[in-house]
């Protein structure tokens, strides 16, 4: 199907907006963005709304697509592109060197409609537009993580180096308010914060997440194993999706994150736990395997329980580890996972490996990674 603009109760059709059959709908209407007709989207796994703009980090082909209204067909072709100067063009790097207009597996996006960010992940790199790109391929301002535009080994001195303030390896997660930005050094463990955007090369983090200070290497189960996003709502709390001990962690203030464990735990009992699923063969109302992303909307917070190809969530911000979630997008009911029955026949009818998310407003868009496309919801 060209164009899928849901006009029934999602909750009782597909399974790419499907709540659990006991639940009120999170969505009503929904379209399916495939990208670019001519060289579509290829696993996408970072996207971003702002305003009327979309942003998607098309990660297999290593490039950003830049759409300056949200598209209302299947396919539509973008404003402007990144990563490469051709719209078919796909190669690493564009097929060359590292440079200032080249990218190679980028993944979270954040943009106010002025600056952009974009974490260039297998080039250890943070770039930054200080102005709003015109052009394709247009050169970034700045680089966070490496000297200079021409270097893209992990923590500047390659794999085995010691992390600095300054150094970053396998970058997946980016943020901002606006002012402050914080970035998901994911290879490292830890996240590193920014007082300010940066507006030159190489500028040392002004302070640590996971770590007790930049050169650790070491981890306990009580920090962060492998962030690999960082959401702060507008009320300061902090989200961080540890993807490898399959839970989301939450600060109820984002200035705790320097000196004190999450508060709270979504996904597990306690920080010692790390079972995928909780070490159940299904899903359950608490449990995560493969989280990835997080979201705050209003008093809650969605997140992408990824491995089980569905969104969790929680109306209020969770107080206790392991809440039950209220509702979630994708299966029927709490119980059904990526591995069950409904995906062994296609998966195009429904979620597979939800990856990013952004809420701007009323619209929920998330990856749909494994079918290889974009998913723009509206809220109810």
């Amino acid at each position: 199907m060209n164009i899928s603009l849901s006009k029934t109760p999602v909750s009782l059709g597909s399974g790419l907006g499907a709540s659990a059959i006991d639940k009120s709908p999170l969505v009503g209407q929904y379209l399916i963005f495939k990208g670019s007709e001519n060289n579509p989207l290829l696993a996408p796994r970072g996207v971003w709304m702002h305003e009327k703009k979309l942003f998607v980090s098309d990660t297999g082909q290593n490039r950003v697509f830049i759409w300056h209204s949200i598209p209302q067909t299947a396919y539509a072709t973008p404003d402007l592109i990144l990563g490469q100067i051709e719209q078919n063009d796909t190669g690493r790097n564009a097929g060359a060197g590292v440079s200032a207009s080249s990218l190679q597996y980028p993944s979270g996006i954040w943009s106010d409609g002025q600056k952009l960010i974009v974490a260039d992940a297998w080039n250890h790199r943070v770039l930054i537009w200080l102005t709003f790109p015109t052009q394709n391929g247009q050169a970034a301002d700045v680089v966070i993580g490496q000297p200079n535009f021409e270097q893209n080994e992990p923590n500047v001195r390659g794999i085995g180096s010691t992390p600095s303030a300054q150094s970053l390896n396998w970058p997946y997660g980016v943020f901002s308010d606006g002012n402050r930005l914080w970035i998901c050094d994911t290879g490292n463990r830890r996240i590193l914060f920014y007082e300010n955007i940066p507006t030159e090369n190489y500028v040392a983090a002004d302070k640590v997440i996971g770590k007790p200070s930049f050169t650790e290497r070491d981890y306990e189960n009580y920090e962060p194993i492998w962030p690999y996003s960082v959401r702060v709502s507008p009320n300061g709390q902090l989200s961080v999706a540890d993807t490898q001990f399959y839970r989301n962690l939450i600060w109820h203030q984002w200035q705790d994150a320097f000196s004190k464990p999450a508060d709270v735990i979504i996904g597990q009992p306690d920080f010692d736990a790390n079972g995928m699923n909780q070490f159940s063969l299904f899903p359950k109302q608490d449990s995560m395997s493969w989280t990835y992303d997080s979201f705050f909307y209003k008093n809650g917070i969605f997140v992408a329980d990824t491995g089980n190809s569905r969104v969790l969530w929680f109306e209020n911000i969770p107080k206790n580890n392991a809440a039950v979630a209220d509702n979630l997008l994708g299966h029927y009911d709490f119980n059904t996972g990526s591995e069950n029955t409904e995906t062994r026949f296609g998966t195009d009818s429904q979620l597979y490996w939800p990856f990013s998310l952004c809420v701007a407003e009323n619209q929920l868009v998330l990856t749909d990674t494994g079918n290889h496309r974009v998913v723009i919801y509206e809220i109810l």
